[in-house]
């Protein structure tokens, strides 16, 4: 039997069903409702779509950007708060009924998926977007395990003094570095509101504002690279997401940034650019099906 991988995001669901012959995939746009009943009926149908496509699964895995807690609530969940409270556990159980589903958080299968795409088992991801998300894998497992929550990466303090995140506190790693993050502050160097095609040609054509805005981001995302690397030494690190791949040379950038923060005598990991796009963490949910 084949296996069934699901990416739950704040827009859209996609789903990639993977049997040995030519995977089918797809993607479904939530309802502007945010109603969570809504959501669960797309979520049904799409699963129901593969399944006539692919025949039933074997294995489900589902990558969610959710908290949920040990009951298999939905404790948390910004982009779409109608999902507060909802038994996912049970709404799981209804909707695959008699299969084996495993549910881990989007950023940690993303890095499973890219290690696996790289061939190692050290690796450290970034996924830059609209938020931070990414994780760590250490011998070919994500850290810190399912028992201990995800790797929020995107939360780790680049900054004391910087601006202000969204959780609350000052100078996460996605305060500084995000899509929207890196695009404040190219509008504050710029004088107005930027968009990202502005800032994407500015870039290329070397435009100060655009170079110091980049340049900051890379720096923030080197700092925190850096720093987990002397806890944890990944042998690769790597920089994804769709506002990063969408920069040419966004990685190496980075990859300076580390090399320019090195220790004496101390190793840096590599830095590179992922290699899925914005399929990792689907490939990453495929991935935990087969774990069964």
């Amino acid at each position: 039997m084949g296996l069934l991988g699901i990416d739950i995001g704040g827009t859209k669901v996609a789903f990639r069903a993977a049997d040995g012959r030519a995977p089918y995939e797809s993607a479904v746009r939530w309802s502007d409702s945010g109603d969570v009943r809504r959501d669960l009926a797309v979520l049904r149908a799409g699963a129901l779509a593969a399944r006539a496509a692919a025949g039933p699964p074997g294995g489900v895995g589902i990558a969610l950007p959710a908290t949920v807690d040990g009951a298999g609530r939905v404790t948390s969940w910004p982009n779409r708060p109608g999902w507060v409270g909802l038994d996912w556990h049970g709404a799981l159980a209804e909707l695959f009924p008699d299969v084996p589903v495993r549910t881990a958080d989007d950023g940690d299968l993303a890095a499973l998926a890219e290690a696996d795409h790289a061939g190692s088992t050290d690796v450290l991801y970034f996924g830059v977007g609209t938020g931070i998300g990414g994780g760590a894998v250490l011998d070919g497992r994500p850290l810190p395990g399912p028992r201990r929550g995800s790797c929020e990466i995107g939360h780790v303090i680049a900054d004391p003094a910087g601006p202000r995140c969204d959780c609350g506190r000052r100078g996460c790693l996605q305060a500084l570095a995000s899509g929207p993050a890196t695009l404040r502050y190219a509008g504050e160097l710029r004088g107005g509101e930027t968009g990202y095609e502005e800032l994407r040609a500015a870039w290329r054509s070397g435009q100060e504002w655009a170079v110091a805005a980049v340049r900051r981001s890379c720096t923030a995302l080197a700092t925190v690279a850096i720093g987990t690397a002397e806890l944890l030494h990944p042998e690769l690190v790597l920089v994804g997401g769709g506002f990063a791949a969408g920069l040419p040379g966004f990685a190496e950038v980075v990859a300076e940034g580390v090399a320019e923060l090195a220790r004496p005598g101390q190793p840096v990991p590599r830095v590179g650019a992922a290699g899925l796009g914005g399929l990792s963490s689907l490939h990453g949910a495929v991935l935990l099906a087969r774990q069964g």
